[in-house]
Parts: C-alpha cells; structure tokens; sequence
C-alpha cells in the first residue's frame, strides 16, 4: 500500500512539473509598441510588420496608438498602461519628448530597453533610447532631389541673373525632426549636383525662405538658382492649400521649375489648390513643372499615375515595424543593437504596380 502510495506521488509530482515547465514555455517574452497612430493606413502597415517580427522572434506584442497625433496625453496613458505590464522591451514613436520623459527615466531605472521607431523620440535624454528603426529622411528628400534634376538640369544650366529660376520645397513646419531632415535632405542634395553637375556652381545659388531650413553654411547670395524653403502658417489643410497656391501664383514670375512635398500633408494642400492634381497639367503655365511628393495616400498615388507628379518618395512601413521589434527583442536578449535605415524608394507611373512598390504605397 505504502509502495503504491509512494508510486502516486512520484507521478504526481512529475506531472506538476511537467505542467508547470509547459507553463514556463508558453510564457512568451511581452514586448509593447507604442505608435503615433492606428487607424492611418502607414501606422497599419507599421503594425503587419510588428505582428510578423512579433510571429518570428516567438515574442508576444501590443501595438498600440491615438485616434490622431495631436492626441499626446492618449499616447502618454497607452504607455504607461503597457509599462504596468513589465514588459521585457519598448517600441516608441514619440508624438511629444517632454510628455515621456519621466516613462522614459522610469524604463532607464528598470532595466528595460526602449528602442524609437519612424520618427523616434527627438532629442530623449542620452541613454534613453537603445536604437531607432526609421527611415533615413535626409537621405530619402534627396534621392528626391535626384529625380528632380535629371529632369530639371538642362534648365538650371540655362538660368542667368537676368533669368533665374527657382526650385520650391514644401515642409508642413520647422519643428519636427523628420520633416527638417527631409527638408534639407532635398536643400543639400540640389546644391552639391547643380554645384558639380552644371556649369555653375554653389555661388550662383541661393537658399531662402523659412529660417530653420536655411544652414550656416548654405549659399544664400547667388543670384541664378532659388531655393525657396516654404512652411505654411500651421499644420491644418486650409493653410497648407494657400500656402500651395500663395506660390502658385508665382509660378510664371518666379520661373519655379520644380516643387518638392516633404510629407503627405504638404502634397495634400498641393492637391487641394491644383483640382487634385489635374491642374498641374491642364494650366499652361504649370504643365512643365515637375513635382515630386512624399509617402502615399490614394490622392497622392492617383497623381502620379496620371503623371500630374513626376513620382513620390514611399517609406517602408513595414520594415520599419518589423526591425523595431527586431531590435527590441535583441536589446532585451542583451545583443549590441545598433540604429537601422528603414529604407525608401522611388515610384511614378511605371513602377508603382511592381511587387517591390505596390505593397509600399497606402491608399
């Protein structure tokens, strides 16, 4: 009896272990993404490549954001709801610095890794933020610039003081790091080719416009080539369309032969002063500028395949949720983590149906 008592026992006590081990192994590391926003179709993008680093990396995740991005104190709340529940690292795309920075002294203090996404968390307190997956915007504005003078170049080379021409750069404002970055991305790139794939160079241009997007270093006596750095009044639609038609107006004047948007609110306000886009071709006056816009949008996509728009830059939303959760499952593994360039690429008319494009640009 005692014997069969014993063998009971035994069996019992490795079945609790067995159990509980299995316990142990379905208990997933629990990561917490925190995003600007959800419903836009660039965050859902964001949030398919999250899920599928989440699927690889045998991590559990939230993806979480506010109805819009000027909902800061939602943000703040959804962060320190998933901070309650210990998560083992942070993914944050930071709408405001100064609103997380105790969240994020709080991460410092218990060890757990916050890594910044898209637009990061701008100038967060050394040591704060382990890595960023974004995109490169410096680099992406001028691939921009690129397009734009290999179709432009000729007429630069024919501009002359008595003749200038202009070349307009739209930025939403002077604040966010993204949308400077872009803005001079596009700035810096335009200058270095017309200074050393034209006949003239960096003392024939000018850069002007809004202060923050003009270097200590940017040429800004040259009396040929313009380059007009314009930020509506604010952010809202209304004044982003008559800031676009403001320099509309100059068009014929000024001789602008380019306009490049830096982001989808800026392309938004192009369009809605140019009848979506169909004015950009029907006006004799606008029908040889070239413009050049920034993510997606299914206004912005139906521009350029009509080719009111030369193309537009589109960021890789996917990737840039896949490697934030990438990179916080390495940071929490204690792997050296390092920050990543999402990549960007350029579409128009004749590749944005292309497998590598299609999947890139959001309606």
């Amino acid at each position: 009896m005692k014997k069969t008592l014993f063998v009971l026992m035994v069996l019992m006590l490795l079945t609790s272990t067995i159990l509980l081990a299995e316990g142990v192994k379905e208990q997933k590391p629990y990561i917490a993404v925190v995003s600007k926003g959800e419903q836009h179709d660039f965050w859902q993008q964001v949030k398919l490549g999250a899920n599928a680093a989440a699927t690889d990396f045998g991590v559990d995740i939230t993806f979480e954001g506010p109805p819009s991005e000027s909902d800061v104190q939602i943000q703040v709340e959804m962060l320190n709801n998933a901070m309650a529940k210990n998560p083992v690292a942070i993914a944050l795309a930071a709408l405001n610095t100064s609103s997380v920075l105790d969240q994020l002294q709080q991460a410092k203090e218990r060890g757990i890794p916050v890594i910044g996404f898209d637009s990061g968390v701008p100038e967060a307190p050394a040591g704060s933020i382990w890595a960023n997956a974004s995109t490169n915007n410096y680099a992406a504005a001028g691939m921009a610039a690129e397009k734009m003078f290999e179709v432009i170049k000729s007429k630069i080379e024919a501009a002359t003081v008595a003749r200038p021409v202009k070349i307009v750069v739209m930025n939403q404002d002077a604040s966010g790091e993204s949308l400077l970055s872009r803005g001079k991305g596009f700035r810096d790139t335009m200058i270095k080719l017309i200074d050393e794939q034209t006949s003239l160079s960096k003392n024939d241009i000018a850069v002007i416009g809004n202060t923050a997007y003009i270097a200590p270093d940017s040429p800004t006596k040259g009396r040929k080539v313009f380059i007009e750095m314009i930020v509506p009044a604010s952010a809202a639609m209304t004044d982003a369309t008559n800031a676009s038609q403001a320099m509309l107006n100059k068009v014929t004047s000024d001789n602008i032969l380019g306009i490049f948007c830096s982001n989808e609110a800026t392309v938004k306000g192009l369009l809605a002063a140019t009848n979506d886009g169909a004015t950009l071709k029907s006006n004799p006056a606008f029908k040889d500028v070239v413009v050049i816009g920034y993510d997606a949008g299914a206004a912005q996509k139906n521009a350029v395949r009509n080719q009111y728009f030369l193309g537009s830059i589109t960021q890789d939303p996917y990737q840039i949720g896949y490697k934030a959760v990438e990179l916080a499952y390495k940071a929490y593994k204690g792997e050296p983590v390092a920050d990543v360039d999402t990549g960007a690429k350029f579409y128009n008319y004749q590749n944005m149906d292309d497998p590598d494009i299609k999947g890139l640009i959001y309606d």
